[in-house]
C-alpha cells in the first residue's frame, strides 16, 4: 500500500493538472448560480475537518444551505430534504458539484480525490468511541468521493447507517489499489453527470 500511496498522490496532482480548467469553469459557473439565488450569502464556506492521523484540516465547500445566522459554518449531518437547502443548493448537491473546491485541499495534500469522506472532529470523537475500528479511517488521507460515497450515498445519522458507510472504508482501504480508484472515479463520474446513485 505504502507505494501505491506515493503513486497516488501523484497521479492527484496530475489529475489537478489536467483538468484544472473545467475544475475552473464549474466553481465559476456554480458561484453565479449561487449568487443568482441568494445574493447576499457567502458562495464559499469552510469547516474544519479530521484529516489523516486524525490532523485537523479546514475543508472547502460549496453552499448549500441558507446561512444560519448565528453560526458561520454549515452544519456537517444534513438530511436530503431539509428545508434549509437552497434550489440552487439541491442541484449542486445531487450532482456533488458542491465538493469541487475540495481540489484545492487536494492541492495542498490535506486530501486525495478518493479516500473516506473526512468527518467533523466532534462526530470523530464520539464515533471512535462507539463504534470499533472506526479510528482506522485516519489511516490514510480523506478523499473527495469513495467508495462509501459511490456506494451508500448520503446517509442520516443512523448509527447502523454510518456503521454500514465504515465497512465500506475500511473495505477501500484494506484493498486500496489503482483498478479500485480508477473504479470509484468512474462511478463518481456517472454521478455528477446523472445525478444517479446520490442518494
Amino acid at each position: 500500500m505504502k507505494n501505491y500511496l506515493l503513486t497516488k498522490r501523484i497521479l492527484d496532482l496530475v489529475f489537478i493538472i489536467v483538468f484544472s480548467p473545467l475544475i475552473i469553469i464549474v466553481i465559476f459557473i456554480s458561484v453565479f448560480l449561487i449568487k443568482c439565488s441568494s445574493p447576499i450569502e457567502s458562495s464559499f464556506f469552510t469547516q474544519t475537518r479530521v484529516g489523516k492521523n486524525k490532523k485537523l484540516f479546514k475543508i472547502y465547500k460549496l453552499r448549500t444551505m441558507i446561512q444560519n445566522e448565528n453560526q458561520g459554518d454549515q452544519a456537517l449531518t444534513t438530511a436530503v430534504e431539509d428545508k434549509r437547502i437552497t434550489f440552487v443548493g439541491k442541484f449542486l448537491r445531487k450532482h456533488r458539484l458542491d465538493e469541487v473546491p475540495q481540489f484545492l485541499n487536494v492541492l495542498k495534500g490535506e486530501m486525495s480525490i478518493v479516500g473516506p469522506r473526512p468527518e467533523q472532529e466532534k462526530f470523530v470523537k464520539k464515533l471512535s468511541s462507539e463504534i470499533p475500528n472506526y479510528d482506522l479511517r485516519h489511516d490514510v488521507l480523506p478523499g473527495i468521493t469513495g467508495l462509501a460515497q459511490v456506494e451508500v450515498g448520503y446517509t442520516s445519522d443512523d448509527k447502523d447507517e454510518i456503521k454500514n458507510k465504515l465497512k465500506y472504508d475500511l473495505k477501500y482501504i484494506n484493498d486500496i489499489s489503482f483498478v479500485m480508484d480508477l473504479k470509484i472515479l468512474l462511478k463518481s463520474v456517472s454521478i455528477i453527470i446523472f445525478g444517479s446513485g446520490s442518494r
